[in-house]
């Protein structure tokens, strides 16, 4: 009788841990949800084929780093604001469990877990909430004082590039200075500034906004007033000739120099050699009056 006994006991805890790992409970890996609409996170559990129907106990639903947001327990459920179950009632054929977040904030980015027990055992899983915001269209304004263009994007997530381009399409992005300011709501504010070069001729240039990922989300097209391409034309008309004469009149005043100095040299030569003539001449004249005899009575 004893022996039937601990049979019947290790046959009966055989049974249980049989049934205790029988919970399958799928997730997404990574949910990507858009800022201010609703997002959802997968979870589902399935029974193996092996295992019998069993009840649903409770659900957690938890925030990495926080408490729980949801959580069902026989038939009751208490959830924090924003926070539901996407499918609130369960059977035999439908077991989502998924979590939907609506007006969904760049605070709800991070790890969760999806956590439950039912009547057949245990089960638990990590997913992932990726959030997005896309940027608004960019807007550029000019200032004639520096001549500088500004390009500003807002409102998006996560944090984006501003590039510039020229009509034909070269990238000018490196002679640009890029901010982006975070706000209190998570969403960063981008502003790029690109001062004309002198001697650009350019009649328009466009500043696209990109997100983390590269992908271009918007785009915006400045025409460069005519005022401005005027201005920049005679700029590089006058620095041209200011080129082209700087050198003609080195070249000159070097040429001018260098005949006075000729001139001076000149002067000087003409003066030593007519004093060597004044000289020379000099003694020959007194020794005619000295050997000139008197003239005969």
């Amino acid at each position: 009788m004893a022996s039937n006994g601990v049979l019947l006991l290790l046959t009966f805890i055989h049974i249980s841990i049989g049934h205790a790992g029988f919970i399958n409970v799928e997730v997404r890996a990574e949910n990507v949800g858009k800022y201010g609409q609703q997002s959802l996170l997968e979870c589902v559990y399935k029974p193996s084929e092996e295992a019998e129907d069993g009840q649903l106990i409770w659900v957690h639903w938890k925030k990495e780093g926080g408490e729980d947001i949801l959580f069902f327990h026989k038939g009751d459920t208490t959830a924090e604001s924003r926070y539901s179950f996407a499918e609130p009632s369960w059977n035999t054929t439908n077991r989502n469990v998924s979590l939907l977040i609506t007006k969904t904030s760049v605070k709800d980015e991070g790890e969760y877990t999806c956590e439950m027990e039912t009547e057949r055992g245990h089960g638990m899983k990590e997913t992932r909430l990726r959030v997005t915001a896309k940027y608004n269209k960019p807007a550029i304004k000019f200032d004639p004082r520096t001549r500088t263009l500004i390009c500003e994007s807002d409102s998006g997530y996560p944090e984006g590039q501003l590039r510039w381009f020229e009509e034909f399409g070269t990238e000018w992005t490196k002679s640009a200075q890029m901010e982006a300011n975070k706000t209190e709501s998570g969403l960063f504010n981008l502003s790029s500034k690109m001062t004309l070069k002198d001697g650009s001729t350019f009649s328009s240039y466009t500043c696209k906004v990109f997100n983390v990922s590269g992908g271009k989300e918007e785009e915006a097209t400045y025409p460069v007033p005519e005022a401005v391409k005027k201005a920049r034309a005679q700029e590089k008309e006058v620095d041209h000739t200011t080129k082209v004469v700087a050198p003609l009149l080195v070249i000159g005043s070097l040429i001018v120099g260098l005949l006075l100095l000729m001139l001076l040299l000149y002067k000087r030569r003409s003066q030593r050699d007519h004093q060597r003539v004044d000289t020379s001449d000099s003694p020959v004249e007194q020794g005619e009056d000295q050997s000139c005899p008197d003239s005969p009575a």
